[in-house]
């Protein structure tokens, strides 16, 4: 104890204690450093993994998964991942959710099996898949095929109305044709009947489309229209009477004849 106190109170002395404590606290970094990356070590690199945002109902297909920001990517320790654990979205293709996955589970390849031929799997939400009857001709059923984007037109005989929508007494009935939907999704076509003849088209639509493709089928004609594969624009649909085509009559004037507000 007093070799201590005469060391302390010497310069070279309290040199000597400071190395001293300098050491200690060099070699217990040293300590926690090599500790530190041993834990990290065991823990494994950073890695990412697809994550659920929100409940994935059971039968959800891997399309709709990627497409509706169902998932996200987050990073992670290697210990922490799951078996089977998926970080590409692309591995989600052509596959449907075999049970209900809620949020903030890992994606993992034994959630998904492959995709059976399901149209509801590829729909969400307001969409909906309806099979149009179309001939050859109208449907243009010889190059259509399932993924292109259509146009679609409608043709009509129509009564012009009076102020209060009814049909005006002895009103003549005129053509009117006019594009009611525009870059539409086709869905699937049917095999063409033998001899060229019709063949049913299903197209991806919202649920009021679907009801407006139903009532044009029953009551008027039908056209497809191919757009374009990328970058396809279309003009303001306007009304095609007699009186546009061969007069120069306005579209507006045309549907204010009818009785029309817009």
């Amino acid at each position: 104890m007093a070799y201590a106190q005469r060391l302390m109170a010497t310069r070279w002395g309290m040199t000597l204690v400071a190395a001293t404590a300098a050491v200690v606290a060099g070699l217990l970094v040293l300590v926690y450093v090599a500790r530190y990356r041993d834990s990290v070590k065991s823990e494994g690199a950073p890695v990412t993994v697809l994550v659920a945002r929100q409940t994935i109902p059971k039968g959800t297909s891997g399309a709709v998964i990627a497409t509706t920001g169902l998932y996200s990517a987050t990073t992670i320790r290697q210990s922490q991942l799951a078996n089977g654990a998926l970080s590409d979205a692309a591995n989600l293709r052509d596959k449907v959710a075999t049970h209900d996955i809620y949020p903030g589970a890992q994606l993992s390849a034994t959630d998904f099996a492959a995709a059976q031929t399901n149209i509801a799997a590829t729909l969400t939400d307001r969409q909906r898949v309806i099979s149009i009857p179309l001939d050859s001709a109208h449907g243009m059923l010889s190059s259509l095929e399932s993924g292109d984007r259509v146009d679609i037109y409608a043709g009509f005989n129509v009564i012009p109305l009076g102020s209060d929508g009814a049909p005006i007494s002895g009103g003549q009935s005129r053509p009117v044709t006019r594009m009611i939907m525009g870059n539409v999704l086709v869905a699937d076509v049917a095999k063409k009947a033998a001899g060229g003849g019709g063949a049913n088209v299903a197209f991806k639509v919202s649920d009021t489309q679907a009801a407006e493709l139903a009532f044009a089928s029953d009551n008027g004609k039908l056209w497809v229209a191919v757009r374009p594969s990328t970058k396809g624009k279309s003009g303001a649909p306007a009304l095609v009477t007699l009186e546009t085509l061969l007069l120069g009559v306005p579209p507006v004037t045309a549907l204010h004849s009818f009785g029309g507000r817009r």
